[in-house]
Formats: C-alpha cells, structure tokens, sequence
C-alpha cells in the first residue's frame, strides 16, 4: 500500500514473512480465516499511517460524499482483501469466489481472429482476476507496469507459481526496449494490459476532470496504442464483499490516432478523459473498490 506524494517514491509495506502467515492460514483453514488476520492488518493501517487514511478520506469524500472512520476501515479492508485473493487466483483456486464475466465476447472474438490487444485496467478492484482467469480461459494477458514498488508481493506470488513471472512486462523508464516486448506479444495474438490511472517515470500526462476535481491521467498508453495500431478495450476486475468479483471488458478504440501539430495535446486529452469517466463510472458502481492510497489529485 502507498501513501503520500508521487506513487513511484513510496516503498512498499509490509514483509514476505506476514504474507507467507496469510498463506498458509488461508491454504489451512480456508479464507474466512484468513480474513480475521486481513482485518487486523487493516485496522493497523487505519491507525497507525495518516497518509493512508488522509488519501482514502479525500476520495471517499468525492465518491460518497462521506469519510467516517468505519468507512475509511471498510475502504482499506476491501484492498488488504483483494490483495489477500491475488494468492488464491495465482494458484488457479477460484472455489471461493462468485465470479460474473461481462463482455468476454470481445475478447474471443480477438482470438478467433488471431488479433491482439492494449488493455486499459486501473487500480480498480483486482487486474489479478483478469490475468489468472483470462489464462484459465484460453486468453493470455500479459500485464506491464512498474514492479519495482511490489517486489515482495511479487515474491510470494513466485513462490506459490513460478510461471508468474512470464505474464509480466517490466517498464524500464531508461530503457524502451519493453516496447518491443509489447509489440511481440500482441502480434501473436495475446493482450496486453497497462494501468491508466497513475502517470508514470516519464510524467507525460493530462489534466481531465475525475470525481469533482481534475486530476493528472497518463498520456503513455494511447501513445503505445497509436504506435502499434492495435484495438483498445477497457477492463476492470470489480470487487464487492464478501467474496464477489464483476469483470468487464468494453471496447474502446478500434484504433487509436494521434496527430501531430497544435491537435495532438487535445486528442490525448480527449482519450484520458474518455477512460476517466469510465473509471468514475465503476468507482461510483463500487465505491470501495478504488485502491489509489496516495494524494491523487495534487500528485506531481
């Protein structure tokens, strides 16, 4: 969990040792059990890191129009619970959840065609459903992003699937060369996930309006799109207690176009704030689903 300024400065939390205890209660007496351990370690967020509980009251403020304590400790439970299922999903162990898919026509349509795909997902809800169950499925979804601030999760994960690894695109901000890596896998056919909701090492962004305020969206992702003339779908892997996750996938673009000259600033405007109301559509559907812990709408 992140809390404080720019997202990409604030180390990751917690230790390999407290999740292994959530594992193994969770692999031994099963995931109401290790919910109660899941409550305490938010509580002690909740109490004991303000900027965590400063992020989270500013955007339920905006979502809600309330910030009470409980629902403060409701917000991040929810988080500490998502992450807690990522140790059931890697394992392909769906038993004990309610799972709804919506648009998954789109993406076999993709396949029977051999096309590839961007993703667009967002720290709404749980991308590790959406990876896990795509596989499950028959429909690859590699994911890049920014792993650096999630080494120790990442290693539990590897621990429970050593295949975990090979789904993933690291984004090295001084070398483009995972562009290539993209590329490859989406023309053979495969999707390709990428958050739009946290500008990354290169600062490109836009301001767009989002829940009452405008905010800072990334540019990057509709440059990447525009750059491999690929189709661009939107997917969310919503969550809802006590064990329910809704995922989405909706078109986008067909194709994304960028021009060059005076318009260009504008187009990718319109593309982020186009993706913004969609995330404002789910958060207000889901309103403890959104997992930005850091002060997202006066972020650098």
């Amino acid at each position: 969990m992140r809390s404080g300024g720019r997202w990409q400065e604030v180390s990751e939390r917690g230790t390999v040792l407290g999740m292994v205890i959530v594992v193994t209660i969770a692999r031994l007496l099963g995931r109401r059990a290790a919910g109660l351990i899941i409550r305490c370690i938010a509580a002690w967020y909740v109490l004991f890191a303000p900027g965590v509980r400063r992020s989270s009251r500013d955007y339920l403020r905006r979502v809600r129009g309330r910030a009470s304590l409980a629902d403060v400790y409701r917000h991040v439970f929810t988080f500490a619970q998502v992450v807690a299922d990522r140790l059931f999903m890697v394992r392909g162990d769906f038993r004990p959840f309610q799972i709804t898919c919506h648009g998954e026509e789109h993406l076999r349509s993709l396949a029977r065609r051999g096309r590839g795909a961007l993703l667009l997902l967002a720290h709404l809800g749980s991308f590790e459903i959406l990876r896990a169950l795509s596989r499950e499925r028959g429909l690859p979804v590699n994911v890049l992003g920014y792993f650096q601030n999630a080494r120790r999760l990442n290693a539990v994960l590897r621990r429970l699937d050593p295949t975990v690894d090979a789904n993933l695109i690291e984004i090295r901000p001084h070398d483009p060369s995972f562009v290539f890596e993209v590329e490859d896998r989406i023309a053979r056919g495969e999707m390709v996930g990428t958050m739009g909701d946290r500008v990354g090492y290169d600062g490109k962004a836009t301001r767009v309006p989002f829940l009452g305020a405008e905010s800072r969206f990334p540019t990057g992702p509709y440059l990447l799109a525009a750059a491999l003339r690929c189709p661009v779908y939107l997917a969310f892997g919503m969550y809802r207690a006590p064990d329910r996750y809704d995922l989405f996938c909706e078109p986008f673009a067909e194709s994304v176009a960028v021009p060059r000259g005076p318009a260009r600033d504008a187009a990718l405007q319109a593309l982020a704030a186009r993706y913004a109301a969609r995330v404002e559509h789910y958060c207000r559907s889901y309103p403890d689903a959104w997992f930005n812990f850091y002060d997202f709408w006066s972020a650098a």
